[in-house]
């Protein structure tokens, strides 16, 4: 392993995730229902560590679901929501950090509503851990990103 990649990802069994930084999915709940308006049955909800480590960026990308983020440790993590149209409004989006220096502006946990266009890097120099917990459950069938170029 290279020495720049924490020890979190052999640690917590990560594994590399297509939108960027290093992922293992840790729940999903066993009961599902199809919720009005996707294409089949989903999972109540499902969990998920994520890691990104500085210099690893989460690719602008979308979920058809709402996606809580709760931050674990390590430097804060800055996202950047771009709107819920066709594509990013990357000028003008809404910037929040997620970490744990709440007196300074940070927030522990915060949510992405579903269908809005997120992106996610390292504000420090250290890797940043989080939970993400989607409900209705992730499936790729309601995921969509920018291809990077």
């Amino acid at each position: 392993m290279a020495a720049d990649i924490s020890e979190l990802v052999e640690s917590l069994g990560l594994r590399p995730l297509r939108e960027g930084g290093w992922f293992r999915e840790t729940w999903r709940s066993p009961a599902e229902a199809v919720p009005d308006g996707y294409g089949g049955a989903r999972a109540f909800a499902t969990g998920i560590y994520y890691l990104l480590h500085p210099g690893e960026t989460s690719r602008w990308h979308r979920v058809r679901s709402d996606e809580l983020w709760l931050w674990h440790g390590g430097g804060p993590l800055r996202m950047r929501l771009g709107g819920n149209g066709p594509a990013p409004r990357a000028a003008g989006a809404v910037e929040v950090t997620v970490g744990g220096a709440v007196a300074e502006g940070e927030r522990p946990q915060f949510l992405v509503p579903g269908r809005c266009w997120q992106t996610a890097e390292p504000a420090g120099a250290e890797p940043v851990l989080v939970t993400c917990v989607v409900a209705p459950g992730f499936d790729y069938a309601d995921y969509e990103e920018i291809p990077s170029e």
